[in-house]
């Protein structure tokens, strides 16, 4: 999928896993969220030309680098008798739930040793690759959240507020990673997410949905289908935001009745 999609995509399953870590209000909720939308980017570091890995220039190149050279040795050494003579960067250690996991625990592990700032620093980093998929706009969202977290707890208490969601960012990092893994997994490459267990002689064999489920990357039907109705759900899904469609709903129907003026 493209990058945007995968951001989407990330966002909506952040927000829907926020209330299961205890951050079902707004503000917590959004943080979920932009950070769930910046890691499912992540996976296509593996990509030299994509969006996330060409944002932030050396930093993020640098980070793309190491990866497609880490996934490239690693298929070479374990690659099963049937699965593809190709380079083994793309689409393979990073689009993998074992990649998603080991992230997701070591993002929570830092986090615990560093504190507040190295949560604070994870949290930046993801809104930057939210927004280099999605727009200026993930910044805003984020300045947002961050004053309602301050307003909620104050400077203080939210500075220790910070320091428990070490493991709430680890699960954010991972589901946003396995989001983009599933979104890959119904393009018509497939993904080898179940890596490395052996399936049909394949140590990466790719899953994938039956040929009229599959789409093209960028094509019309993530285009014009999928892309229209994640954003949909992508806005929906905000705490409160069902309420205020609902409330408006009613003066609408009031408003299109004949003979209303």
């Amino acid at each position: 999928m493209m990058g945007r999609t995968h951001a989407l995509t990330g966002w909506c399953a952040g927000l829907g896993i926020a209330p299961l870590l205890g951050h079902g209000d707004l503000g917590g909720a959004l943080l979920v969220g932009l950070v769930t939308a910046g890691f499912a980017l992540l996976p296509d570091f593996d990509h030299r030309h994509s969006t996330a890995s060409r944002y932030l220039g050396p930093l993020t190149g640098a980070v793309s680098f190491i990866l497609r050279k880490s996934s490239r040795y690693i298929y070479a050494i374990t690659k099963g008798p049937r699965d593809e003579p190709v380079t083994g960067e793309h689409r393979h250690l990073s689009h993998t739930v074992l990649f998603a996991v080991l992230l997701g625990y070591l993002t929570a592990g830092v986090t615990e040793l560093g504190g507040k700032w190295a949560v604070l620093g994870v949290a930046v980093f993801a809104v930057l690759l939210a927004e280099a998929a999605l727009g200026d706009w993930v910044a805003i969202v984020f300045v947002g959240a961050a004053g309602w977290w301050l307003v909620r707890f104050g400077f203080d208490a939210a500075l220790v507020q910070l320091d428990d969601l070490s493991g709430v960012l680890g699960i954010a990092v991972a589901v946003g990673c396995f989001v983009h893994c599933l979104g890959d997994a119904v393009t018509i490459s497939g993904c080898p997410f179940l890596f490395p267990l052996p399936i049909a002689g394949e140590t990466w064999y790719e899953l994938r949905p039956p040929k009229w489920l599959r789409f093209r990357t960028g094509g019309p039907v993530e285009s014009m289908v999928m892309f229209p109705a994640v954003t949909v759900a992508a806005l929906l899904l905000i705490p409160g935001a069902w309420a205020v469609v609902t409330s408006i709903l009613p003066a609408l129907e009031k408003l299109t009745q004949p003979g209303t003026s």
